[in-house]
């Protein structure tokens, strides 16, 4: 499966994505297997554009995932100045000089 990203030629990888879908989805292999087929073939044409674009969205996952991992340390925080302060931790070092209004008592 990872080989697919070591395809120079769009073209190429695409016929190998479209061919590796098809073949994943025969009936004598196990459901999983079909099922990766399947999700293959849905998610083709995005697999071939990764080749022209070279972008993901992994940035706004990684900012997300972040997100939602201070909201669930933050529970039983009623003081939003308390939350972004623990944001800001989770996210890395905050220069406390430059947030002048997040400094802790």
């Amino acid at each position: 499966m990872r080989e697919i990203y070591d395809i120079a030629d769009p073209k190429v990888d695409a016929q190998t994505v479209n061919q590796l879908a098809e073949d994943f989805q025969d009936p004598w292999l196990p459901e999983e297997i079909n099922r990766l087929g399947r999700t293959l073939w849905s998610w083709r044409t995005q697999i071939s554009n990764w080749r022209k674009a070279k972008v993901t969205n992994a940035a706004t996952e990684a900012a997300n995932n972040l997100a939602k991992r201070v909201k669930r340390g933050a529970f039983g925080f009623t003081n939003f100045n308390n939350y972004r302060i623990r944001a800001l931790l989770y996210a890395g070092k905050p220069n406390w000089t430059l947030l002048e209004t997040l400094t802790p008592p």
